[in-house]
């Protein structure tokens, strides 16, 4: 999980993690917070602000990432389920989606799976998207083939990884446009995986519309979350779908460009390419005279 730069939130948060890593339940909400030398309700407030999550909600996310290592590890789901601190298997299964797959699944470490790879060049360098069954899993900006998929195993070691067919060489192509034209790659199925709160933000990534700009603050304002920019921005840092996750359309609160994982020139081009679109189709063409 993150880390932050108070020590007082730190230590609290990772008081909060040994006592789950053990096995024990999450220290109540007052003990953290004198831990943390503040108020509870400053303290939840603080947290949240910090890291996207409230204290309850964090230790749940953490508990289903013990869940998800202990299953791919081989054990057995009922022994995962009680070493994660939940109580029987059925309360997992409805929260199954912070996984991005079911206890099952996991537990063979995602073997079983097959991820099929397209790979082609845009005018910013090399892309290669990945995708499973389901949807669109990966796309990366690169400049060697060879580290692409070297990536794209270590992203998924147990899967089958093998080139892609008709079906993949669309989805890169519909991506490849969006770049190319600044449309936009919304649209496009996708099989992501993250915490509820890393989902949450690609989600509402995809709602910003090409041409639009966002500040981290302004996105977890539509989040409904205020004074969550920090968090937003880290899980903005960790898209792992370029473009098709428009993450390159939330800039500094002062209209800069900051940090993009791809690189700030990718990052510039494809705002640039988006806003001339927009002024384009803004623009009226000229009348017909009859």
């Amino acid at each position: 999980m993150s880390t932050t730069d108070d020590p007082r939130l730190e230590a609290a948060r990772r008081a909060l993690e040994t006592a789950l890593e053990a096995g024990d339940p999450a220290p109540p909400l007052a003990e953290l917070a004198e831990i943390a030398g503040l108020s509870a309700w400053h303290f939840q407030r603080r947290f949240t602000a910090e890291f996207g999550l409230s204290p309850k909600r964090y230790a749940l996310a953490r508990r289903t990432r013990i869940l998800a290592d202990g299953l791919a590890r081989g054990r057995d789901v009922e022994r995962a389920v009680a070493e994660a601190g939940f109580g029987s298997s059925s309360r997992v299964y409805g929260r199954a989606g912070m996984l991005g797959m079911t206890p099952g699944r996991l537990r063979r470490g995602g073997a079983g799976e097959t991820v099929r790879h397209a790979l082609g060049q845009t005018r910013l360098g090399l892309m290669l998207l990945a995708a499973t069954d389901v949807g669109v899993c990966s796309v990366e900006f690169g400049d060697r083939p060879d580290e692409l998929l070297e990536g794209l195993r270590r992203r998924f070691p147990k899967a089958v990884i093998e080139p892609g067919g008709e079906r993949e060489i669309m989805l890169l192509e519909a991506v490849v446009r969006a770049v190319e034209d600044g449309s936009g790659a919304e649209g496009l199925p996708l099989d992501l995986r993250g915490t509820a709160f890393q989902l949450e933000v690609w989600r509402a990534l995809r709602d910003i519309r090409p041409g639009e700009r966002l500040s981290y603050s302004e996105l977890a304002a539509r989040l409904g979350r205020p004074g969550s920019a920090r968090a937003v921005a880290r899980a903005c840092a960790s898209n792992p779908a370029a473009v098709t996750v428009p993450c390159h359309r939330v800039v500094g609160v002062d209209g800069s460009l900051t940090g993009y994982r791809w690189g700030l020139a990718r990052k510039k081009a494809l705002l640039e390419k988006e806003e001339e679109t927009e002024e384009t189709a803004a623009t009226p063409g000229p009348k017909e005279h009859i």
